[in-house]
């Protein structure tokens, strides 16, 4: 699946081939025990990406586009909401985190799927605007903007829980540097903001390809290499890879715990997200840890410290909370021309600047 189309590229048209067997991410994620306790009816997810085809069968009568943006040529944020949301089919054993959430198509791209600050910003709003009460942002920008600033606050404020991708998809990202050096850790946009779920992608092992575009800092991680989703027509799968796909797979983890448990607000549902996630690097997500954990004495209604000692997730804001936003740092060194990549998980503070706090 790409993440744009070159100006003389036709559209991304139906595939032939479909998911007849449980693919990896769905069986790493534990979804059908999740689904045992919320499906995400009741919510919408906004995909800010290239739009949604409202033709996606996976996907029909659960769409509404704001604009144009229920016309999807790149496919790709067709691909993401299915990932958020596809029912299944007969069939197909592909399915959505949250089959039961309902999708609102905004444009963060234009029609070819290039994106822009300025883009990603009219998405946003025009998620607010349309209430949902997720947001994924697809795109991963080196450069940021008052105003993408002001519409990521904006979103907050108004109890959206925002979840991006922290680097951009292939083949922005990825492959090997002519100077053979690994990339540096950079920040991306919006997800370096404060009251942004930055995801990173992980493949079925849990690792990452060799080169790829390094964030500063990651919240959580969630399948995006090789993993399988739909297309904007027809009935078949493609497959992508990319940290966006990641966001998609943690969005619908989100909408799955606002279903379950609506008392939350955005903060405490990103809260949970982080706290119950599965130690790591950079923690990944577990839906369902998510949907069933219930702090001390909180009735199932908000989240305390759940981490016990020796645990590498509290929950941000807690008092003595450890780490509320997991840095992914490369130190490269050289000798005899020997490339070493060395993956650190930083304890850095920021989870009161991020303003995620448990009630």
């Amino acid at each position: 699946m790409p993440s744009r189309l070159d100006a003389d590229d036709a559209c991304t048209g139906a595939s032939g081939e479909r998911a007849t067997a449980v693919p990896w991410e769905q069986q790493s994620l534990q979804l059908p025990r999740a689904w045992e306790f919320s499906g995400g009816a009741g919510v919408t997810v906004a995909v800010v990406d290239t739009g949604v085809s409202t033709e996606a069968p996976a996907l029909k009568g659960r769409v509404t586009a704001v604009g144009d943006a229920g016309q999807d040529c790149v496919g790709h944020g067709s691909f993401v909401a299915g990932l958020i949301a596809a029912a299944t089919t007969d069939g197909v054993r592909f399915a959505g985190v949250a089959q039961q959430a309902r999708i609102v198509a905004v444009r963060g791209t234009d029609a070819r799927g290039v994106a822009t600050a300025g883009s990603v910003t009219a998405g946003i709003r025009a998620a607010v605007g349309a209430g949902a009460k997720v947001i994924e942002v697809s795109p991963a920008l080196v450069r940021g903007s008052e105003e993408l600033t002001a519409a990521v606050k904006d979103a907050v404020a108004k109890d959206a829980v925002v979840v991006a991708a922290a680097v951009p998809d292939p083949p922005a990202r990825g492959g090997s540097s002519s100077s053979g050096e690994a990339p540096e850790p950079l920040a991306y946009w919006p997800a370096s903001q404060d009251g942004v779920l930055s995801v990173l992608d992980v493949d079925s092992s849990g690792g990452r390809p060799d080169n790829a575009l390094v964030p500063r800092e990651a919240d959580l991680a969630a399948p995006g290499d090789g993993v399988v989703g739909p297309g904007p027509r027809g009935g078949g799968h493609y497959i992508g890879s990319g940290a966006s796909f990641a966001a998609g797979f943690v969005a619908g983890a989100a909408a799955l715990v606002r279903a379950a448990h609506p008392g939350l607000t955005a903060a405490e549902v990103a809260g949970r997200l982080v706290s119950t996630a599965y130690p790591d690097a950079v923690p990944r997500v577990d839906p369902y840890a998510a949907v069933t954990s219930v702090g001390p004495g909180v009735e199932g209604r908000e989240v305390r410290a759940a981490a016990g000692e020796g645990a590498v997730v509290r929950l941000p804001g807690d008092p003595g909370a450890g780490p509320t936003r997991r840095a992914v740092l490369v130190a490269v060194g050289g000798g005899a021309g020997l490339l070493v990549v060395v993956w650190v998980a930083v304890v850095v503070p920021r989870g009161r600047a991020r303003g995620w706090r448990a009630s």
